[in-house]
């Protein structure tokens, strides 16, 4: 491995540096920052229109079958009086329950868009963010990550980080871990970075990972 000057020696981690206790792998003080830098050599951006196709389903699956059933009692309704009012009833209610489940979708689509990229590859090692819906995000050098994996759960696949001393992740903070604890549970690990709802083809991320990674971690 070399230096950013090109020079051959031990291996370059930007911030402050590792501080070795008696035993074990290094604790190391790795650098945090708000979002993921743009500048690296590989970036992985979410890709906000296929997530926001699949809302959108999910949001028709949930409404249409109660404007559907709401609809049918209209047109069993035999006095029009009764079938105007209720017309305009299902259509408050059906406002209503789009609003309900639409809103937060929304929101939670403008955080994970506004947090910037959600993994940076680098031959020095890479960003990932550590928070789903933040931008903030962990730098770990190649020789700290212990496993990367594909995983997958219900419509969301992910590529899972996890480092080789769990120690790394201590200082991040406490709405830092309460954000991610889902993705731990799910994934084995809170840093993890989407693969079919990213902006590069899932082979173009794995095939970089491997490149970048030069075997220095195992990847499955």
């Amino acid at each position: 491995m070399t230096t950013p000057t090109g020079h051959p020696s031990q291996p370059f981690y930007p911030g402050p540096p590792f501080h070795h206790p008696h035993g074990g792998y290094p604790a190391p003080s790795t650098p945090v920052a708000k979002r993921i830098p743009e500048n690296e050599p590989f970036v992985v951006r979410p890709n906000i229109a296929k997530r926001g196709m699949l809302s959108a389903g999910i949001v028709l699956i949930v409404v249409l079958p109660v404007a559907f059933l709401a609809g049918l009692g209209i047109v069993s309704t035999a006095e029009p009086e009764i079938r105007s009012a209720a017309a305009l009833g299902v259509l408050g209610l059906f406002a209503c329950l789009l609003t309900a489940i639409a809103l937060p979708l929304g929101i939670q689509l403008w955080l994970i868009g506004s947090g910037g990229p959600v993994l940076a590859l680098s031959p020095a090692g890479l960003w990932i963010r550590t928070r789903p819906t933040r931008g903030q995000a962990i730098w770990m050098p190649w020789e700290a990550v212990g496993h990367i994996s594909r995983r997958r759960w219900s419509l969301e696949k992910m590529v899972v980080v996890t480092p080789r001393d769990a120690r790394m992740l201590q200082h991040l903070g406490v709405f830092t871990r309460l954000d991610s604890a889902p993705l731990s549970v799910l994934y084995g690990s809170g840093l993890a970075a989407t693969l079919n709802f990213a902006d590069r083809p899932e082979a173009e991320i794995m095939g970089a990972i491997a490149h970048y990674s030069a075997g220095r971690c195992p990847i499955t």
